[in-house]
């Protein structure tokens, strides 16, 4: 079979994992509940077994994976962790390239419906009463990339967006496009990603876009910054 991608996405609780053979999707799975709930516990225990059952669904044999994308955030923190772990585990473990992809692309990416073309902004939440926002162009062809770099906007900068109408839509967990980012997003992204190369398997980490709660309490606390 060969040419086969392992991709993981884990930037919301909704997290996700799929297989491509080059840019098909042969088998996906989402992490929500059978009616769609988000359970925020135990999302790193069905992570493995939602894979397991994408390899054999898909008739993977270790020798056909040639790579293991991972959604870089930015997003939940631990959700985060959890799927670099797991995708710094299988490249190890199959001894192949480990490859990142920002997980507000694979919003847009991994969308069912088809966009039309134009730019959205993909939002996903950031706690504190902001989100984590890029502007992302849909092409006539369906091609996807991203516009500028990720940032932090609240409520009123979205709301001013649309009122512009600078954007298609909104894009993201309960915005008007409500859908999260997906790991078979990574099957249209899959020739950007091999351009943008390889990350260090032993230095990698996600983009989680600002420091977890428990670090901010513990710094605000100590009058220090938490090192590690």
């Amino acid at each position: 079979m060969k040419d086969i991608t392992i991709a993981i996405e884990g930037a919301t609780y909704d997290g996700s994992v799929a297989i491509l053979r080059g840019a098909d999707v042969l088998s996906e799975r989402s992490l929500s509940g059978d009616d769609g709930t988000l359970h925020r516990a135990g999302r790193g225990e069905r992570l493995m077994p939602a894979l397991a059952e994408c390899i054999a669904e898909a008739r993977v044999r270790g020798a056909d994976v040639v790579r293991v994308v991972c959604g870089s955030g930015p997003g939940s923190f631990t959700s985060l962790r959890v799927a670099a772990s797991v995708a710094k585990g299988l490249a190890s473990g199959y001894g192949v390239d480990l490859y990142e992809v920002s997980s507000l692309l694979l919003t847009v990416a991994g969308a069912k419906s088809k966009l039309a073309p134009g730019p959205y902004l993909s939002v996903l939440d950031a706690m504190r009463g902001e989100f984590f926002a890029l502007r992302v162009l849909v092409e006539e062809d369906g091609g996807t990339k991203s516009m500028g770099r990720p940032g932090v906007v609240s409520t009123d900068d979205i709301a001013e967006l649309r009122e512009r109408k600078t954007v298609v839509s909104c894009i993201g967990p309960g915005q008007e496009i409500d859908t999260g980012p997906h790991a078979r997003g990574v099957a249209m992204l899959l020739d950007t990603i091999l351009e943008q190369g390889r990350v260090d398997l032993s230095s990698w980490e996600p983009d989680y876009g600002r420091l977890a709660e428990a670090q901010v309490r513990w710094e605000a606390a100590h009058g220090r910054p938490l090192t590690t």
